[in-house]
């Protein structure tokens, strides 16, 4: 992997999600910007027009009517990017695929189809769904304990792998003459048995250019800093700091390199919101008129869903915040820990939910002070990159126009694309096919 240039992402989230609340209602945002194919298209042809590396959706499988309006009616992660795929030709796709409400079977047939379809540029946002109310829409009667959850998202992430290996390179014949369609020494069953899955096999789709997506992956609970250093190509978070982005990265890479892995091959990209104005003043003031314009029962909805759906309209605005327990089931640790440290600190309820709009590096200034924030992040090495969230059309555009070309500028992102694939564009190596590796070994070492 090479760390060569800054690596950028484009969250794109429609009317608007929890970070965002108000977006539905700026008047160059469509009111079904989430479930808008034109929209995405749009987006979509403008980060790649700026060289990003990719862009990201974001999933969940459950809703109640006071969830963030992006949430409530958005378009289904795969079916978007293919359709997205279509109309673009370098930008990477990632999508968000839970591992305990989907079978690896499907998650590896569904991907390996984007991969196959975009020539090789898909990618996999690995969660493992944070609310518990999805379980009652598949058929289940509970989410199951943190640690379980973690230990089925494993399984499942080794099991898909193991399913992009069913065919070799040169598995299918590009000859009309050849004997057959198919070599089928080429072909290779898993036959998996496991805690959680039986899987025989093979997947019934060939392998892309990039030999299989690069895996993303955002937990930082330490069963998810686990799955991170053992599979990862990405690691996804919500640092507000350098030194906390660079807590999570030396934390990470250590585990890695117990778990044989070379450390160097993980990236690390911090999610970023931005408002822009020609001076930091004014984007400051923008920014605080943004903020302030959510309405209380919005916040305690988003504040409930981090704490497994408890109830917070019960308690007065202004006493201390409750004592409630960290549930495993939401599995943000780091979001709980500083709550905690707050509350021991005598904050209230109102002064939690204020704080809940800096729960991620967000930057209000001038195009130069956004450019100066970013290179001081990857120059400490805190950050490979950044997932932008783009919410308001203005900021998304002066980023682009404005922003990009700083960088550019200085060396640290790139003037065009230097390859074709997901992996190409974020210094990935294409993986080869296991089966084949292990031949060429054998027939050495005859």
């Amino acid at each position: 992997m090479t760390r060569d240039t800054l690596k950028l992402g484009a969250v794109l989230i429609g009317v608007g999600d929890a970070s965002g609340k108000g977006l539905w209602r700026d008047p160059a945002v469509p009111l079904d910007a989430s479930v808008n194919i034109e929209w995405y298209v749009k987006q979509a042809r403008e980060a790649e027009a700026a060289k990003f590396d990719f862009v990201f959706i974001v999933d969940s499988q459950y809703i109640t009517p006071d969830f963030p309006n992006h949430h409530l009616n958005r378009l289904e992660p795969l079916t978007l990017l293919s359709a997205v795929a279509m109309a673009t030709d370098s930008i990477g796709l990632v999508a968000t695929i839970s591992t305990t409400y989907s079978e690896p079977f499907d998650i590896a047939r569904r991907l390996a189809s984007l991969d196959l379809i975009s020539g090789g540029r898909a990618g996999w946002n690995i969660v493992t769904s944070q609310d518990p109310g999805t379980a009652g829409n598949f058929s289940r009667t509970g989410h199951g304990d943190y640690e379980t959850r973690y230990r089925r998202a494993t399984e499942s992430v080794k099991v898909v792998q193991g399913l992009w290996h069913s065919y070799e390179e040169d598995a299918f014949s590009i000859d009309r003459t050849a004997p057959r369609f198919l070599d089928p020494a080429k072909q290779h069953r898993l036959d998996h048995r496991g805690e959680f899955f039986s899987v025989t096999g093979p997947l019934n789709i060939q392998r892309s250019p990039q030999g299989q997506p690069p895996l993303i992956q955002a937990g930082t609970s330490a069963q998810g800093r686990e799955l991170s250093a053992r599979y990862a190509d990405v690691v996804f978070s919500f640092a507000r700091t350098p030194r906390e982005a660079l807590e999570l990265a030396d934390d990470v890479r250590a585990r890695a390199k117990a778990a044989s892995r070379d450390p160097a091959d993980l990236l690390f990209i911090p999610a970023l919101g931005v408002t822009i104005a020609d001076t930091d003043e004014d984007a400051q003031r923008i920014e605080r008129l943004r903020t302030s314009a959510g309405d209380i029962a919005h916040g305690l909805a988003g504040l409930s869903r981090q704490f497994a759906g408890h109830d917070f309209s019960v308690y007065d605005l202004d006493a201390a915040f409750p004592e409630i327990a960290s549930p495993e089931a939401a599995g943000i640790s780091r979001f709980h820990d500083d709550i905690e440290r707050k509350r021991q600190a005598g904050a209230t309820l109102r002064d939690i939910l204020e704080g809940q709009v800096s729960t991620w590096l967000r930057i209000a200034g001038s195009p130069q002070t956004i450019a100066n924030t970013l290179e001081h992040w990857y120059a400490s090495g805190a950050a490979d990159g950044f997932n932008l969230f783009v919410q308001h059309p203005a900021d998304w555009e002066r980023f682009r126009a404005e922003v990009v070309p700083i960088l550019v500028e200085r060396g640290l992102f790139r003037e065009d694309y230097a390859a074709r694939t997901l992996r190409g564009h974020l210094g990935l190596a294409p993986i080869g096919n296991r089966h084949a590796i292990e031949t060429e070994s054998e027939a050495v070492l005859a």
